[in-house]
């Protein structure tokens, strides 16, 4: 898709969502350039929603608006990456995705941010770089102690080194079916137990958080030194 093509479908999708919807996302500003993420180089940022702020390429003259930034040479980047990259359906989601982030903000949410940050974090840990064990918990509800992040699974349960001593074996229910293996030899603060074999996409894992005393917010307990966060997988792909 070339930039024309690019800014004039994306005029039309923003000019698609009623206004009662985008009420205060005044402008839509399409640049030609790549915006890679801050911090993950290999991550590129396709879209941001610049809330109350002023651009003077916006040509709103003195107003203060706010209005959603897209990056071509983003999407452009990745088109490059992916066969299959969706131009169209990319372009839809992050314009929508933008709209929502701005009226989240007005009204106060942050379910959004959230998201971001989980699905930062679970990219850190797919790479092998040092993560928020925790991170799953910003992500998508998926059931009582589970979570979905950009696809992958995460369920949680607490647990101390005694009662993980006197387990004979694990059970674990994914999708209607439950799953038997051995526990593992240590505990750690957190255990990431990767469950392979049970989806032709995305990771299931099985997160153990070592439960101390009266169980305090983990998050509490690790503001006062690095917690020591285990992994280990096991095979599965068949009922217990």
């Amino acid at each position: 898709m070339t930039f024309d093509e690019f800014e004039r479908r994306a005029r039309e999708i923003f000019d698609e969502i009623p206004p009662e919807l985008r009420h205060g996302v005044a402008y839509l500003q399409v640049s030609r350039r790549a915006m890679a993420h801050p911090e993950l180089p290999d991550v590129f940022t396709l879209g941001e929603c610049a809330t109350g702020e002023y651009d003077v390429e916006t040509g709103l003259g003195d107003e203060i608006r706010s209005g959603v930034h897209l990056y071509y040479g983003s999407f452009l980047a990745l088109s490059r990456e992916y066969d299959d990259f969706d131009w169209e359906g990319e372009l839809w989601e992050t314009i929508t995705h933008e709209v929502r982030h701005h009226r989240e903000s007005a009204a106060g949410e942050d379910d959004l941010e959230e998201m971001d940050y989980a699905e930062d974090e679970n990219f850190r840990r797919r790479e092998g770089e040092p993560y928020d064990p925790l991170f799953y918990r910003a992500g998508e509800p998926a059931g009582p102690d589970r979570w979905e992040v950009d696809g992958d699974l995460f369920i949680e349960r607490s647990l101390d080194a005694r009662e993980l001593a006197a387990l004979p074996e694990i059970r674990v229910e994914v999708e209607g079916v439950e799953h038997t293996f051995p526990p593992p030899a240590e505990l750690g603060d957190v255990h990431v137990i990767y469950l392979l074999g049970l989806r032709d996409e995305g990771e299931v894992a099985l997160v153990l958080i070592r439960r101390r005393n009266a169980w305090e917010s983990l998050r509490a307990m690790f503001a006062g030194g690095t917690p020591r966060v285990l992994e280990s997988e096991v095979e599965l792909g068949g009922p217990g």
